[in-house]
């Protein structure tokens, strides 16, 4: 039986997998077995290929995608010449059978003991709130766990990582607010730490020698979206100490805001646990800090208590060493 590449194994092992009760309830409309004679064909290009690597006919595989076509009640492939190309339900099916048939992977791997080589995967939902510097001190210890795993990490809105937390398409979400109690799911925040906030400026943008905060009065800034944490805070401070800043733009992208800021378009501000690196990463001056905003950070899990090892060194490195807590 011809051995499959990477993280799939051989076919052999691969079938097993598959060879599911003919009844399981609403997974009974999708037959596992025609999926994946379909996934074969998209990875060689060719029913033929596919057919040889399967140790199978032509026309048994040909069918067997027939079948999966009828029941999904959409085209998977059309003929280019002699190749096979997907179709786009079909690239959209692809897709989905290699995660499907990954995780089939990984799921034996767990229950007979992880084989050298075959790191465990952790999907990580990123706020895009997030400074990535600070992300990437976060996630550091994980990579130097000692079963270091596979980290993928998906960025997007806090929003629409929560729905796929629920839904278990990643194992945790870091962000810069708890769980919201309007939230409906089931999940848990776990407080990494908090600090302080930072305001930097490049080079000439601002005369040398002014005084912090009245520096910032009435100078060009760059603000976080009106949605994120920092924004509501940063707003409060400001209006507290009597400064009037122009905005120049709102970002939803931390590290572009920061671009816009060493190239001297305004003045911005960051968390002060990762001033140093801002600094030096940017090119930019630190014109002063406050204790008058916090900033706060955290893991949101499914789990009350988190049991993976390396999230678990993550929330403790985070707790002790990065915010000092």
């Amino acid at each position: 039986m011809l051995n499959l590449p990477g993280r799939f194994g051989n076919v052999e092992n691969t079938m097993r997998i598959l060879r599911l009760p003919r009844r399981v309830g609403l997974m009974e409309s999708l037959n596992y077995q025609h999926l994946f004679y379909f996934w074969m064909v998209g990875r060689t290009g060719s029913i033929a290929q596919a057919a040889r690597e399967l140790s199978l006919s032509s026309p048994t595989v040909s069918a067997q995608v027939k079948e999966l076509e009828q029941s999904l009640g959409a085209p998977l492939l059309r003929r280019s010449g002699r190749q096979m190309l997907l179709t786009d339900t079909g690239g959209m099916v692809h897709r989905y059978a290699d995660e499907i048939f990954a995780t089939g992977r990984e799921l034996l791997s767990t229950i007979r003991g992880r084989s050298p080589g075959r790191p465990v995967r952790i999907h990580v939902g990123i706020s895009d709130a997030l400074p990535k510097i600070l992300v990437h001190h976060l996630l550091e210890p994980m990579l130097r766990h000692e079963e270091r795993p596979l980290m993928i990490c998906h960025e997007g809105p806090t929003e629409g990582l929560l729905a796929d937390l629920a839904v278990h398409r990643l194992d945790l979400v870091l962000t810069d607010e708890p769980l919201p109690s309007s939230a409906r799911i089931r999940a848990f925040s776990h407080a990494l730490g908090r600090c302080g906030v930072s305001f930097f400026a490049a080079d000439g943008l601002l005369e040398e020698g002014a005084a912090f905060p009245d520096c910032l009065d009435a100078v060009p800034f760059l603000m976080p979206a009106e949605h994120s944490p920092l924004r509501r805070s940063l707003e409060q401070w400001l209006d507290a100490e009597g400064l009037r800043v122009q905005v120049v733009a709102e970002f939803d992208d931390s590290a572009l805001m920061k671009q816009f800021g060493r190239r001297g378009e305004g003045v911005f501000a960051a968390p002060t646990a990762v001033e140093a690196d801002i600094a030096e990463s940017y090119g930019c001056r630190a014109l002063g800090r406050t204790e008058g905003i916090t900033e706060s950070f955290h893991a949101i899990t499914v789990e009350r208590r988190i049991e993976h090892p390396s999230i678990r060194q993550l929330v403790e490195s985070a707790r002790t060493q990065l915010f000092g807590q």
